[in-house]
């Protein structure tokens, strides 16, 4: 179980980071992190954090599939984890 609290933390850190990176990037008109980077993170993991921080710095909220994608994602890995702790753990 600690692996996967340990797990969920740094995936979420990163996440956070490479949002933050590609929000600073764009305004300076420097090299990009693509889409499906963004979104592969998100899949992996890091959905909570990526929405928190797109939705506090205010980036790529115009962009539909992050903004009906990472909530999904989000409530795939709600019920993912409701499931191993009802099932089994």
């Amino acid at each position: 179980m600690e692996i996967l609290l340990l797990y969920a933390a740094v995936i979420s850190l990163i996440t956070a980071a490479v949002t933050v990176y590609d929000k600073i990037a764009a305004k300076k008109g420097a090299w990009r992190i693509s889409e499906k980077t963004l979104l592969l993170l998100a899949l992996a993991g890091g959905a909570a954090a990526e929405l928190a921080v797109m939705l506090a710095i205010r980036h790529k909220t115009k962009h539909k599939k992050f903004m009906i994608g990472l909530p999904a994602m989000l409530i795939l890995h709600v019920a993912i984890v409701a499931a191993a702790v009802l099932f089994i753990l």
